[in-house]
């Protein structure tokens, strides 16, 4: 269960709703049973068939009443037996989780009186106000966010047509104003009862994510199941986050894997947490111990973002720490040694503002980080190869992870600074059956198509043909660096030599070979680094950078749409 003051806060307010509801139902003699059944179809009965009276005021009075039991009741979705089976399972409702994600008291309820309309297999008899998912908008820290949350405790979260109406007018309302989506997602899939409508009501909401993609940030939690079609709206989101344990998605369920496969696999092993945000498949980009985590993460991950590609809505924070500050730190940080590890997390948390970032996708493809922090007051998203984990070598994922992160950031302004210590591209069968041709030019094509300032630091080494593709000048970099201990090179000096020499007078050889290559003098001489600084003064002179490339322009090639290598 979850145990923390908020959560424990949002649970008291829902007692209170449950409370209200049966106040209003004491003092109202059109009500009548104790099943959830019952209460569904007697508020709508009772809205199909008002008291006709002569008299308006009475009329008016006993809508009145009628409204405020239906909304009582939409507050409550499928009812309190199964609110509290999703509390025993350890999981917040949709109510609950807005009211944790929002602002106190900001958050603004569209279309909560919306029912379906479906009379097939009894649906007839059966409507809840609100149809299975609470949508609207409210406050941020300070800032306009659309939600749409699904609500398992009603019809299982399943989506048909006025549900899937109701999250297609909450998107399109973020994108006429320019604000981020959010979607909470607890669904048990299509509404099989709906038929059709519940295939439409996907493909509709399909077309909404790509029609928002690039404009405005769309970010999916996953805080239950999310299986079938219903995988796909999330996965074209910008962002997917899960909560652990409590949420899976796969598009396929274990009982047909059986049948098909004859493999026997449980929901958390098919499409856990554990499977989507770690090494594994990829597909999420973090994962939280419980919904409070989750939702508090996601408040924070908003903060750095921008409310739509309107360069205008940058979120900007006051500036508290020095961009000006040295960092003497730096200077010890890398080893001397080439093949000494070390975490590039610790140099970037010393350059940003105040030690602090937002790391996305922490537990997938390790030899490479992508996360978000600011310099200066402003956001900045930050690529760097990490030698802690492969020795910093890019990968099929490592690739892919990048470049999905270089293009959002291109397509929402956000400056990107690159840290480059790669020894090249992971040498195997494996990686070459699996096609790290085509997937680490992506990340080539992300990087040489990003218009937005790009600055580059080598800190150490950069081998081969993945000097290029790490945000090298020749990519139209902006600013281009290296430490003074940092190698340029078309490979290390031991592989040169034993290729060049054929291995005779090897240890001679070599020294010859790293007193010519193994600094980055040749690549400064060629004007393929801006400048070889001391890796204190890093900080400085990358505000510095930041700041002079705000009014940066790119003029473009005219065409339809680029065609990246996918």
């Amino acid at each position: 269960m979850l145990l923390s003051r908020s959560a424990t806060a949002v649970l008291r307010r829902t007692n209170r709703c449950i409370a209200s509801l049966d106040s209003i139902r004491c003092a109202s003699t059109a009500t009548s049973g104790d099943s959830e059944d019952q209460t569904h179809e007697t508020t709508h009965h009772l809205l199909a068939s008002s008291i006709i009276s002569d008299d308006p005021s009475t009329t008016k009075r006993h809508f009145r009443s009628i409204l405020s039991e239906t909304k009582a009741t939409s507050l409550l979705g499928g009812g309190i037996d199964r609110i509290a089976k999703q509390h025993a399972k350890g999981s917040l409702t949709a109510r609950e989780r807005i009211d944790l994600l929002f602002d106190q008291g900001s958050f603004r309820e569209v279309d909560g009186l919306v029912v379906h309309r479906c009379e097939e297999f009894g649906m007839g008899k059966n409507r809840v106000p609100g149809d299975g998912v609470v949508v609207g908008h409210g406050l941020i820290n300070g800032r306009r966010v659309y939600c749409f949350a699904q609500d398992f405790t009603a019809y299982g979260g399943s989506l048909g047509e006025a549900h899937a109406k109701k999250i297609g007018k909450i998107m399109d309302m973020a994108l006429r104003v320019g604000a981020p989506v959010i979607g909470l997602n607890d669904s048990g899939g299509a509404r099989i009862q709906e038929g059709t409508d519940s295939l439409a009501g996907y493909a509709d909401i399909f077309q909404r994510n790509v029609d928002a993609s690039g404009v405005i940030p769309q970010i999916s939690v996953i805080m239950g199941p999310c299986a079938g079609g219903a995988v796909y709206s999330p996965a074209m989101t910008d962002f997917i986050f899960m909560v652990d344990t409590t949420s899976y998605m796969f598009v396929t369920g274990p009982e047909v894997v059986k049948t098909v496969t004859n493999e026997t696999v449980t929901k958390e092993e098919l499409g856990g947490a554990s499977v989507h945000a770690s090494g594994k498949s990829g597909v999420a980009h973090g994962s939280y111990p419980n919904d409070v985590a989750a939702l508090r993460a996601m408040r924070t991950l908003l903060d750095y973002l921008p409310s739509s590609n309107d360069e205008s809505t940058m979120p900007e924070r006051p500036v508290i720490d020095d961009p000006h500050r040295l960092v003497p730190t730096l200077d010890q940080l890398v080893p001397d040694d080439p093949n000494q590890p070390y975490d590039m997390k610790d140099i970037i948390r010393e350059i940003v503002d105040n030690e602090t970032m937002f790391e996305i996708q922490p537990d997938y493809a390790q030899n490479i980080v992508t996360a978000f922090g600011r310099m200066e007051g402003r956001t900045v998203g930050i690529v760097g190869n990490n030698p802690m984990t492969l020795a910093g070598c890019l990968d099929i994922n490592a690739s892919e992870k990048a470049a999905r992160f270089v293009r959002f950031c291109d397509a929402f302004n956000i400056p990107i600074l690159t840290f480059v210590d790669v020894p090249g591209f992971l040498p195997g069968t494996g990686q070459e059956h699996g096609g790290i041709i085509r997937h680490g030019a992506k990340l080539l094509f992300a990087f040489a198509q990003a218009t937005v300032p790009k600055i580059t630091v080598i800190s150490r080494k950069a081998y081969g043909g993945a000097y290029d593709v790490m945000a090298s000048k020749h990519l139209k970099g902006d600013a281009n660096y290296a430490w003074p201990g940092a190698e340029i090179a078309v490979m290390g000096a031991k592989g040169a030599v034993e290729i060049i020499f054929r291995g005779q007078d090897v240890e001679k050889n070599t020294a010859d070979y790293r007193d010519r290559f193994a600094n980055p003098m040749v690549a400064a001489q060629r004007g393929f680094i801006d400048d070889v600084i001391e890796p204190h003064d890093t900080r400085r002179i990358i505000c510095d950078d930041l700041r002079l490339l705000r009014s940066k322009k790119m003029h473009t090639i005219p065409r339809k749409h680029s065609n990246i290598p996918l």
